[in-house]
């Protein structure tokens, strides 16, 4: 009886969205962010489907008029009060619109509804209460918010979501670290200042300690040096673990990547290295967290100065103070004020320091054919093979006195340069949206990176610092006398307790759908950010078919991988594969999933794909230590990884030849032989219809024009002619193409000729005629264009 008298609380109903109308619209949770309901993915609720079932509301009334309902419904819909109300219940526009196209959906195409809701369908179907015929439509409200529950399960827990993700109080969540009362050291300089050495020396003086790097080489160097200095150290990082004491107990002293340090345990002293890293949008977390949780007496911070106002800040909320130690520069370094313009302007002690892979194979192979030896150091060699090439350039009896290296040399490695010399002062990066980006290098970087010239103990007692082009010298002053941007905030990660807590609350959602609400609800105030997530939501959904559980699933997608990997990536797929069906990944399964044994590269797409087997035993080794029962043979897969080391370093010595090998393998089927004057790859000044920094387009590489037969290469020809006449208008008194091929030593007068020749025999012949006709005239009209 009280649900055929539905009118009363539909008065009620309207009376209450009345009210809310009248109301503010911000009431709900207080003024709290308000979350991004486009990530809240809807469970789906399967509609009734068994007629068999008694059906009890039809029992008591009739059976329902499908037709009738749905136009009910419909006007459900349209309702203000009831989409005021739903706002009010945390249905926003979006979530109220998909609420209801599933709430009707599961009406319309179920057999049988509950009893209740059948009465008052029925009832609204019949006009019971004709005075109040619309009202009625309300008594729909309680069972659409029912069902919006059920398919948004967040709306229920809200509340508990938001106290998960408040992020607004980092340094509580460190209770050890509260407990004692640091001293807080900052070491501030710039590179080659000395300031960490300090740091260092009192690190080895104490009775136990911590370092904490960015890189593996950093912390390797510390170990070596602790150990060499009779203080027992041991070395972790996520792929390795080195025992100073021959029984694997734990020395006093430990050296390892940032990643890696512990919080629980007590030290008397900690150095966090690079701490301007902090503002790392993939990484900073991981200083955060060290700055805010080591539990040691001293915390001694080394790095830019740019960072001392945020980590005073910072300690400021702990209830530390913070002593500044400042540092200059222990030998001079000059900005030289002419560009090295030719590679055969080199020096003993040069570095050319380039930004991408491409333009180090160019530039190594240029040199070599000039007769000098050159070391090659890029991010993505193993951390043995960078320390040989570093060897070898550093060694004063070894004939190789020049390098080609990318920004990884601007820290972990001791070199002896004397010049710097940047071949370009762009770089791809990525931006605060996760997007990539071209665009003019930092000042910090910069400075990072001249800083590595005449470092102080080496045989070159000043540093000089240029480029290579004579266009990017007045930016590159600029870019160096800039002050370095300070550093406004630490970066902050979910930690794996966190996301457990959502999934207890949204156990249907996907672990990239959690972080992905979890981000979009984390309050963090103006000193933290909450750094990139890409990797890790990669990684989310390419393992989300494979059944895991949570915490496993975590692991997996923290492993540290290079995304653009396929190989790695698809091996990581299969780890988790197999870790799901409980079988343990072996030294022979590995062995056949890599085909080692492997031999010495012949081409630079074998040397890749070295560097990226090498990858995947790190990624073996890296999840030994997480899953130590499914990862058993880490000490056999380490032998191997030295030996693939070694392979890896006879490619890179030989990487000239294996350019050379490369690009005989692209013009394979070519009538002539590929000069070996020209560069592999296509570089930001030679590749065509890229744009440089300066706006300017350049040609397509002369090699690509030679090594390709037939109409292909006769269309090369005639596109490097249609380029070097545009290249003439826009030179601006750089000379034309040809002159500054020619002066670079990527063209000689004889190729020259040949090409000059060889088009006049084409054009005569009339065989590309037509085509040559309406380059010179897209030329023309280009031309036209440009003075215009």
């Amino acid at each position: 009886l009280a649900l055929r008298h539905g009118g009363a609380a539909a008065a009620r109903l309207r009376a209450a969205a009345a009210s809310s109308s009248s109301s503010s619209s911000g009431g709900g949770d207080g003024g709290s962010r308000a979350p991004d309901t486009s990530l809240f993915v809807p469970v789906p609720l399967k509609p009734v489907g068994d007629a068999a079932e008694e059906d009890v509301g039809a029992e008591l009334t009739r059976p329902l008029d499908k037709g009738e309902v749905l136009k009910n419904l419909n006007k459900f819909y349209k309702r203000k009060e009831i989409q005021r109300l739903g706002a009010e219940n945390g249905l926003d526009a979006r979530l109220f619109h998909q609420a209801f196209i599933s709430f009707r959906k599961y009406i319309i195409e179920s057999s049988s509804v509950s009893a209740d809701l059948h009465i008052i369908l029925n009832d609204i179907c019949c006009g019971a209460g004709k005075v109040c015929l619309l009202g009625h439509v309300d008594d729909l409200f309680p069972f659409f918010l029912r069902h919006a529950k059920q398919i948004f399960p967040m709306l229920d827990c809200m509340d508990d979501l938001r106290k998960i993700s408040d992020l607004r109080l980092p340094p509580n969540w460190y209770p050890d670290a509260r407990a004692i009362q640091r001293k807080i050291i900052f070491h501030a300089g710039p590179t080659n200042s000395g300031k960490t050495y300090h740091a260092i020396q009192r690190f080895l003086s104490a009775k136990s300690g911590i370092y904490c790097g960015p890189l593996k080489l950093l912390a390797h160097e510390i170990f070596q040096k602790s150990n060499d200095a009779n203080v027992p150290c041991d070395l972790v990082t996520g792929e390795e673990r080195v025992y100073a004491n021959e029984d694997a107990r734990q020395a006093s002293h430990i050296a390892c990547t940032i990643e890696m340090c512990s919080t629980n345990t007590p030290y008397e002293v900690a150095v966090i290295d690079e701490i301007q890293m902090i503002r790392d949008p993939a990484r900073g977390w991981a200083w955060t967290r060290a700055l805010l949780g080591l539990s040691a007496e001293e915390i001694h911070v080394c790095g830019e100065a740019a960072a001392i106002d945020l980590v005073t800040e910072l300690m400021y909320t702990t209830g530390e103070e913070v002593e500044v130690r400042n540092y200059k520069r222990l030998t001079p370094l000059t900005v030289l004020d002419y560009a090295l313009e030719s590679l055969d302007n080199l020096q003993p002690g040069d570095c050319i320091v380039c930004f991408s892979k491409n333009d180090i194979y160019s530039v190594s192979r240029q040199i070599e054919a000039r007769g000098l030896e050159c070391a090659v150091i890029y991010g993505s060699l193993p951390p043995g093979t960078k320390l040989e090439q570093a060897k070898k350039f550093n060694d004063p009896d070894d004939p190789c006195k020049i390098l080609v290296a990318t920004d990884a040399i601007g820290m972990g490695l001791n070199l002896c340069i004397k010049r710097i010399i940047f071949n370009s002062i762009v770089k791809p990066n990525i931006n605060e949206k996760g997007e990539k980006e071209i665009d003019t290098i930092p000042t910090s970087q910069a400075l990072q990176i001249a800083g590595r010239a005449g470092r102080y103990g080496s045989s070159f007692k000043q540093g000089e610092v240029t480029t290579m082009h004579r266009d990017d010298l007045a930016q590159l002053k600029e870019i160096l006398s800039e002050p370095v941007r300070p550093v406004k905030a630490a970066g902050l990660h979910p930690t794996p307790e966190q996301i457990e807590m959502f999934a207890y609350h949204l156990p249907d959602a996907t672990l990239s759908n959690l972080i992905d609400i979890f981000v979009s609800l984390s309050q963090v105030d103006g000193l933290y950010f909450v750094c990139n997530i890409d990797d890790f939501k990669f990684l989310a959904d390419m393992i989300q078919h494979i059944p895991l559980n949570l915490r496993s699933r975590y692991v997996f997608c923290t492993a540290p991988l290079n995304r653009k990997e396929p190989f790695v990536c698809t091996t990581l797929l299969k780890f988790a594969r197999q870790f799901s069906r409980n079988e343990p990944l072996t030294f022979d399964w590995l062995c056949r999933h890599t085909k080692w044994p492997l031999a010495p590269p012949k081409n630079i797409k074998e040397l890749v794909h070295l560097e990226a087997v090498h990858d995947v035993f790190d990624l073996y080794l890296w999840l030994s230590y997480r899953f130590m029962d499914m990862f058993p043979d880490a000490a056999l897969v380490r032998d191997i990884q030295k030996k693939l080391d070694d392979i890896i370093q006879i490619g890179v010595c030989n990487i000239t030849k294996l350019i050379r090998a490369s690009q005989s393998g692209a013009a394979s089927g070519a009538a002539e032989v590929v000069s070996e004057d020209f560069p592999l790859s296509r570089t930001k000044r030679d590749a065509r219809v890229v744009s440089d920094h300066r706006g300017a387009k350049s040609t397509e590489p002369l090699s690509v024009a030679l090594e390709v037969p037939g109409e292909r290469r006769a269309k090369s020809l005639k596109a490097y002619r249609s380029a070097t006449r545009q290249e003439d208008l826009k030179s601006h008194g750089r000379g034309s193409l040809a002159n500054r091929l020619l002066r670079e030593g990527l063209l000689t007068q004889e190729m020259l000729r040949q090409l000059e020749s060889e088009w006049q025999d084409q054009h005569r012949n009339g065989r590309y005629g037509l085509a040559s006709k309406r380059d010179d005239q897209s030329s023309s009209k280009e031309t036209g264009k440009k003075k215009k």
